[in-house]
């Protein structure tokens, strides 16, 4: 008989509670707090999150329904909560913020080899794009987006090699996407992914002079003459491979060097694609290859709105969403890195809902896991013997 800990203590003691409190320090997260400290906070969002509360108050009523068990998950006694709130609305987000870098650190390493990337590409690739998350201004007024409508943007850099975050922007819905290119710190040697909102060539050329490249797609009014061509395989879907220099007086000011323009047909949808990249050692159908891996970071938003909580808040105040946006960030980091950790062979879906039906269970995680592995699937069910007809 199992007698260690329950699987939501399991799940939150990959974390390292050392460097949390590094990060608690840097902002006096615990100044003059006696009770309930941000590492408290920090565990019932993450409950909330891991088992998709919709309120405060579900947080809280989930919790303190099993008060027998709160001190065996990590809780020092029953969560008040206003408490909770105020501490949601009080205490600076930036301490979830630099956890969750830290947590980004600690994951990359364990999906730098993930095999379901491009096969035989070597090289760090990103794709970078934002997210807007609807709010109601009439309740979130300082999320000024529209005249009759709130929100804020979410701009991510997602590591293509395991879809991991590896850098997170949050602003309000009116900054523009391009304007997330100014706080974006360039990898040397990496590739990033774009969609053509990113397009400025002012910007796009800090790219060149940081040595990384980057691959977006041209705007149809963009000048350009054409320098000279390379052949290209027609039957793949490749209509051209061009040099070109910027003809425009403001593009050619900003980017005075040559570009590479190539020009795609894809039969599936009927659409033409025409590329930009400073990348001139791969080839054209990788170009075009890896611009559809940029699809990538749209699923991982889709992802995360609809397994973790940052459609519905639990609070008001500016703070309190980014606070709850790290907080389901740093949950999907810590369940990432059990995945690996652990060798599971589920999903990350699959392990979210499993976690979230077995938060109070007292089970090992590596067991929890294999039982739901061993479990048999509907096609090796014989429905004729019990009745029951398909």
């Amino acid at each position: 008989m199992y007698v260690g800990p329950f699987v939501f203590r399991q799940l939150t003691s990959v974390l390292s509670r050392y460097e949390f409190e590094k990060c608690v320090s840097a902002y006096n997260g615990d100044h003059r707090v006696r009770t309930f400290p941000c590492w408290q906070q920090f565990l019932c969002l993450c409950f909330g999150q891991l088992t998709n509360r919709e309120s405060v108050r579900g947080i809280v009523l989930c919790l303190n329904a099993h008060p027998k068990k709160l001190y065996h998950m990590g809780f020092r006694g029953p969560i008040v909560r206003t408490t909770l709130q105020l501490a949601n609305e009080q205490r600076d987000w930036r301490i979830y913020e630099a956890f969750g870098q830290m947590l980004i650190k600690r994951a990359r390493p364990l999906y730098q080899e993930d095999s379901s990337f491009l096969e035989g590409l070597a090289g760090t690739f990103y794709a970078f794009d934002s997210t807007t998350i609807d709010l109601c201004l009439s309740v979130f007024c300082w999320a000024y987006f529209r005249e009759r409508k709130g929100a804020v943007k979410a701009h991510v850099l997602l590591n293509l090699r395991g879809n991991l975050p590896t850098f997170i922007y949050i602003t309000d819905g009116t900054v523009h996407d391009v304007n997330a290119l100014d706080v974006l710190t360039i990898e040397p040697g990496a590739c990033y992914i774009m969609d053509r909102g990113y397009i400025d060539f002012e910007r796009l050329y800090r790219f060149h002079l940081e040595k990384a490249f980057f691959i977006t797609r041209a705007k149809r009014n963009m000048q350009w003459k054409r320098l000279y061509s390379q052949p290209v395989d027609r039957s793949k879907g490749l209509r051209c491979d061009q040099t070109i220099r910027l003809t425009g007086i403001k593009a050619s000011k900003n980017y005075p060097e040559v570009l590479r323009r190539i020009k795609f047909y894809d039969e599936e949808t009927q659409t033409t694609y025409i590329f930009l990249t400073n990348n001139v050692t791969r080839t054209a159908q990788q170009i075009a290859d890896l611009y559809k891996q940029r699809w990538q970071i749209e699923l991982f938003f889709k992802w995360i709105k609809g397994h973790l909580k940052i459609k519905v808040f639990w609070g008001e105040s500016e703070n309190a969403v980014r606070t709850q946006i790290w907080a389901a960030i740093c949950t999907y980091l810590a369940v990432a890195i059990v995945k690996k950790e652990l060798s599971l062979p589920q999903e990350l879906y699959e392990i979210l809902q499993i976690l979230s039906t077995s938060a109070f269970e007292q089970i090992g995680l590596q067991e929890l896991f294999v039982k739901t592995e061993r479990q048999i699937p509907d096609s090796q069910i014989d429905f004729s013997a019990l009745g029951l007809e398909i």
